[in-house]
């Protein structure tokens, strides 16, 4: 059990001795209480020390996590609350305390109609209710499109994360002509693009599937779970997006973005390795270093001739075909509409 927990159960302990009306506690008493609850949490033996109560008696006393407890000692030996009503638990907030709350509840109203999130509406209206919530239009939107194709997924998704089952998905690709059948392991789910994705071991190897391809989805009770323990900021690390080579090692990309844009990539990196390599006023040269997807290519080509890529060499390429050809869709489209 952390720390942080046993924490919290001694302070609740001694909370619940602290108001008691009906019997004297001593420092020792208060000791045994701990050591009981600790016990009953973890089911083995448990000794918390003088030292360790001593502190937390005055942590509950000070400002340090908001109690200020009247803990007072009379008769020269036994602990008490001063003010016979008090309890941690009945602690009051100041407006300003109110209005940060506030200020949350008005950001969790915005996914309460989100799929996964119907289940917080109660757990929200409490909030309203026990913080007199101002009924106020949100100041901050969050961007997100509840009509998006596949977030009926998300759920059982979810779920099956964190049941660990093993899943048979009806998956039809962009270029398939009919859909397919993955049994899948499912690890992760990440969003990325306003579009949810689901990581997944399949057939050994690691694999992502948008959400909005997926027609139908079950379990497969017969298959043994592969459990990859996926950090997803140490499996993300050496992306932008979502797709993630096993093989591909991160490359330094180069990149110049003129004077008039160069200020929003600077402020928004591509990357969290992003670094300023030299600026002139014409512009300013970065360096990112990630696997080369099909996202950072999107992204890159998104900036049109505002930005240019010097390395590596096979990006770059990749680079002017794209524009070569949309160059030549134009001039077709010209063409067409002059004759």
């Amino acid at each position: 059990m952390s720390s942080n927990k046993n924490a919290l159960i001694r302070y609740k302990t001694l909370d619940k001795c602290l108001k008691n009306k009906f019997r004297k506690y001593t420092l020792e008493d208060l000791i045994d209480e701990c050591s009981k609850a600790l016990f009953e949490y973890e089911g083995k033996e448990s000794f918390v020390s003088k030292r360790t109560v001593q502190l937390d008696l005055q942590n509950m006393r000070s400002e340090k996590f908001g109690y200020e407890a009247p803990i007072e000692v009379y008769e020269r030996k036994y602990y008490r609350y001063s003010d016979p009503d008090y309890s941690i638990h009945h602690i009051s907030v100041n407006e300003s305390d109110l209005k940060a709350m506030n200020n949350a509840v008005q950001i969790l109203k915005q996914f309460k109609d989100f799929s996964m999130f119907k289940e917080m509406n109660g757990v929200i209206q409490k909030l309203e209710d026990s913080i007199h919530a101002t009924h106020q239009k949100s100041i901050i939107h969050l961007d997100k499109n509840e009509q998006l194709k596949g977030l009926e997924h998300i759920d059982v998704l979810y779920e099956s994360i964190l049941s660990k089952k093993v899943l048979r998905i009806r998956y039809k690709s962009f270029t398939a002509r009919e859909a397919n059948i993955f049994t899948v392991h499912p690890q992760l789910l990440k969003e990325y693009n306003n579009r949810w994705f689901l990581i997944c071991v399949y057939k050994g190897n690691m694999y992502n599937l948008a959400l909005d391809r997926m027609e139908h989805i079950e379990q497969e009770e017969k298959t043994e779970y592969i459990d990859r323990n996926l950090d997803g900021d140490e499996y993300f690390k050496d992306i932008v997006g979502v797709t993630v080579s096993g093989t591909m090692k991160p490359r330094h990309v180069v990149f110049f973005v003129d004077s008039s844009n160069a200020p929003y990539v600077k402020t928004k990196p591509f990357h969290t390795s992003q670094e300023i390599i030299s600026e002139t006023e014409e512009g300013t040269i970065f360096r990112i270093c990630v696997q080369i997807n099909y996202e950072l290519e999107r992204l890159l080509l998104g900036f049109g001739d505002c930005l240019i890529v010097h390395q590596p060499k096979k990006l770059r390429m990749r680079m002017e075909e794209k524009f070569r050809s949309g160059f030549n869709h134009y001039k077709n489209l010209n063409l067409e509409s002059e004759g």
